[in-house]
């Protein structure tokens, strides 16, 4: 059974930092594309930031130069570092995996508010 745990999210300053993590288990990070999305209150999910099997990643405007996507395959564990905030990013943030054979799994997501 494929388990997503995300964690990390709280309450942060406009222009700070956080750094979310989505602990995996039932699925080896390293071996498919995973991904973190966001949904804002009142707003359609969006892709925030992407990252394939082979370390290719691809990053949301709004978020490039801001936000870092990682995994660690030794802790089976995949992260979103999030630097120079800004209140608009304040959002439930969801991590994704897709598998090619299985399909997608979606963690329960973890909230960010960003004051100003």
């Amino acid at each position: 059974q494929v388990q997503l745990v995300e964690s990390g999210g709280g309450l942060v300053q406009a222009g700070g930092p956080l750094k979310l993590s989505c602990a995996a288990s039932g699925i080896m990070l390293n071996n498919n594309q995973l991904g973190w999305s966001r949904q804002g209150f009142g707003k359609q999910r969006e892709l925030v930031a992407t990252i394939t099997e082979w370390g290719l990643t691809r990053y949301g405007d709004s978020v490039k130069g801001r936000f870092t996507i990682s995994r660690d395959g030794t802790k089976n564990t995949a992260y979103l570092q999030m630097n120079s905030l800004k209140p608009e990013d304040s959002a439930i943030y969801y991590c994704k995996v897709v598998n090619v054979n299985t399909g997608a799994y979606w963690g329960q997501g973890t909230q960010v508010t960003v004051s100003s």
